[in-house]
């Protein structure tokens, strides 16, 4: 163990970062944590003095060692860092907006992570991430790069394929939220709970529920079948399934498998939304300035509780829980996205995949499943290709890997629906996709 812990957050303004703190609180016996450099560009100036401020309140109130440092200077915050978190948003949340609206402009569904929107977050976040990666080789080549960037699982794709950084680790915090709603679902201690998870990000599966050694997964997808009994996340409306829809699959589902099984239902409460101004990326920037005013209290010295409105919840925990496993080689489980090395046996061995991991101080270990269920498999594959052609794109800059992404996604109804929200999208967000545009002063791609 090193004698100076220093961790480096990506993206240090956003409005997840007091969460982030109060993980590293709760952890410091166990994760003696030294500095915390927090990174953000000169756009985002005013949220990462505001941030900064709060979180060295919120070390001081927990009368704990530890510096917060906030910088313009990645390479300052990377030097030496023995965790480099990246948590940014490329565009800020107007890119977000634009992601949702542009798609709903055609009819077609408006997600950060999924769709058209989820494309577009990943082409202009990847070459970032590659640059940080590259950036790690030279200034802090035995750090753990945890990603918790989305799309995560597009992100991590990438990272695996394209970067030469070898210690990269995709986080979510669904399945980490997915256990403990199901044990509060079950009346028992979220440790006494085991959920064989598998998939991809945002399209993970529970295969199996344990509690205390017996399966109990009839029993909660029988409870998971109640219409007023939902699993879902803040930004995904709580549809109920049909009841012999789940009881079918024999899985347990993750909130965004709505975007899939329950497309119009989706679309229909999205258009509704767009029409009105109150798509979730219009709220969470609604949220966000209400919540950075809290910030700014100087007698606030705690991560206040009206940040889980934002979606965050936790994250700290996920986040965390994976570097204090790392730092103490703890052997934990913990399901996190990383390469498959075959414990998906119907997905590719170099993929990027979401499953159970034992977490040693040499990184996580995927455990092994097996082929998925028939009834996953194709989602799966799709998705899949979908994420690989897009990390491609991403890379190249390529005007036709960026149209075959979409047209294999499932909630991309037609290849010339495809070509236009491509197109108003390219033009839209061209200040962050310059591999795209090559020096043209005006694009035109129809």
């Amino acid at each position: 163990m090193t004698t100076n812990l220093k961790i480096a957050v990506i993206g240090g303004g956003s409005s997840y970062t007091p969460e982030l703190i109060e993980g590293f609180i709760k952890r410091y016996k166990e994760l003696p944590v030294e500095d915390i450099w927090l990174v953000d560009i000169h756009e985002g100036q005013e949220k990462l003095e505001t941030i900064a401020k709060l979180s060295q309140r919120m070390v001081n109130h927990a009368n704990l060692p530890i510096t917060i440092h906030r910088t313009f200077n990645r390479e300052e915050a990377l030097k030496n860092a023995q965790f480099v978190i990246t948590q940014m948003r490329v565009g800020m949340l107007d890119a977000r907006i634009k992601d949702e609206r542009i798609p709903l402009q055609h009819g077609m569904i408006g997600q950060e992570t999924n769709g058209a929107g989820g494309l577009f977050k990943g082409l202009r976040t990847i070459p970032v991430l590659l640059e940080i990666a590259e950036e790690m080789e030279q200034l802090c080549p035995e750090a753990w790069l945890i990603n918790f960037t989305n799309p995560a699982g597009m992100v991590t794709e990438a990272l695996l394929r394209y970067s030469n950084h070898k210690k990269i680790v995709g986080v979510c915090n669904l399945p980490y939220h997915t256990t403990v709603s199901i044990a509060k679902l079950l009346g028992v201690p979220k440790e006494d709970v085991y959920i064989q998870f598998a998939g991809l990000n945002h399209l993970v599966h529970g295969l199996s529920v344990m509690v205390n050694g017996e399966d109990k997964t009839e029993l909660v997808i029988e409870l998971l079948s109640n219409p007023d009994i939902q699993l879902t996340m803040r930004n995904i409306a709580p549809l109920p399934w049909q009841p012999d829809f789940m009881k079918s699959m024999g899985v347990i589902l993750c909130p965004y498998h709505r975007y899939y099984f329950k497309s119009k239902e989706i679309l229909d409460e999205e258009l509704l939304a767009f029409q009105s101004g109150t798509t979730r990326a219009e709220v969470v920037k609604r949220l966000e300035a209400d919540l950075f005013e809290l910030y700014k209290e100087e007698n606030l010295a705690i991560k206040p509780p009206q940040l889980e409105k934002r979606g965050g919840a936790y994250y700290s925990d996920a986040a965390c829980n994976l570097i204090s496993s790392i730092y103490s080689d703890k052997g934990d489980i913990q399901t996190l996205n990383v390469r498959n090395n075959g414990a998906i046996s119907s997905l590719s061995a170099h993929s990027a995949v979401e499953v159970n991991c034992v977490v040693t101080k040499n990184g996580p270990i995927p455990l092994a499943v097996g082929e998925l269920p028939v009834q996953v498999n194709g989602l799966v594959q799709q998705i899949k290709s979908f994420e690989v052609v897009a990390a491609e794109a991403a890379v190249t800059g390529s005007y036709e890997k960026a149209l075959l992404a979409l047209c294999i996604n499932p909630l991309v109804p037609s290849d010339e629906l495809a070509k236009k929200v491509l197109d108003d999208l390219l033009n839209a967000h061209k200040e962050y996709l310059p591999r795209f545009f090559k020096g043209q002063k005006e694009a035109s791609f129809s």
